[in-house]
């Protein structure tokens, strides 16, 4: 009993983690509803706005010194999160938040590969592994199998954002170690806002805003939320290792299914099958075997 709080202790950057990735999860349903009263772009525009605000708090004493590095860094990152979020939240008002969800968690294989593509960095043998089941579960979860693939609209501009999300990953990962962190969040958060309003004739939306309770509501709920996840997220990964960390939040779209089903939503079996196996493809794109870790101390 005396070794309790040592040991909580020691597992609560685990425990912080698995607890961002679960209001993760409910983030695609509460985004959904939040769409009956906004459009889909306006509402974007608004939850990172709400999202910079939450920061800022947090962050202002590092917000002095500002160069053009940052803005051109946050600037970038920014308008791929736009992109990224603002067709993930179009696609929100055709399919389910667990649908969404799946496909959305097909960003992490993209990543070595989008790197591979850009860069020229070979992935390792179990990304390529992970692409084929996510691959699989994209066929079950869009359609019936491989006797009919099928996608509808909602599922490609959901496939798009997750795409853009990807290279969201590599540009933070670019950019790191160059730039303020805490500065760069505020500023890229402020242009995602704004590039989403700026998306809003695009997407055929009028500016016409109503003020609503329920939607000022869930933007401050789901900007604090976003301000929660990225500060936990930068205390905890200081402690825990990448690859556990990506298996922790490869629990999200399972989280947004659980939380969708106690809202009603229900998925056909051949779709849970197709989640299933993209969840696999997440997590097999992370693993780094013992043998493959030996190989590569071998073979610098």
């Amino acid at each position: 009993m005396l070794n309790a709080p040592s040991g909580f202790k020691s597992k609560a950057p685990q425990l912080a983690l698995i607890l961002i990735t679960m209001i993760w999860g409910g983030s695609f349903l509460t985004v959904q509803y939040g769409l009956n009263f906004a459009s889909p772009m306006f509402f974007v525009g608004c939850r990172f706005a709400a999202a910079m605000l939450f920061v800022c708090l947090f962050s202002w004493k590092d917000l002095s010194g500002i160069n053009l590095k940052e803005i051109a860094a946050g600037a970038l990152i920014g308008l791929v999160i736009a992109i990224g979020y603002g067709t993930q939240t179009i696609g929100l008002k055709i399919i389910s938040s667990s649908e969404s969800a799946f496909l959305t968690a097909l960003y992490v294989p993209l990543v070595p590969i989008l790197l591979w593509l850009l860069f020229r960095k070979t992935p390792q043998i179990m990304t390529w592994c992970g692409a084929v089941l996510a691959f699989l579960g994209l066929v079950f979860l869009t359609g019936n199998g491989f006797g009919q693939i099928q996608l509808n609209f909602g599922q490609i501009i959901t496939l798009l954002g997750s795409i853009a999300i990807a290279l969201e990953i590599i540009l933070i990962s670019l950019f790191a170690g160059k730039v303020n962190v805490r500065r760069v969040t505020v500023i890229q958060l402020g242009f995602a806002s704004v590039f989403a309003f700026c998306m809003m004739p695009i997407a055929g939306e009028v500016w016409n805003p109503v003020f609503s309770w329920p939607l000022m509501i869930i933007l401050c709920g789901l900007g604090l939320a976003s301000a929660a996840i990225q500060l936990v997220m930068n205390w905890a990964q200081r402690e825990v290792d990448p690859s556990q960390a990506a298996i922790i939040y490869s629990g999200e779209p399972v989280w947004a299914a659980l939380i969708g089903r106690m809202a009603g939503e229900r998925l056909a079996l051949v779709a849970i099958l197709g989640g299933a196996l993209v969840v696999l493809g997440v997590i097999a794109s992370e693993w780094k075997p013992r043998f493959l870790r030996k190989n590569k101390e071998v073979n610098p």
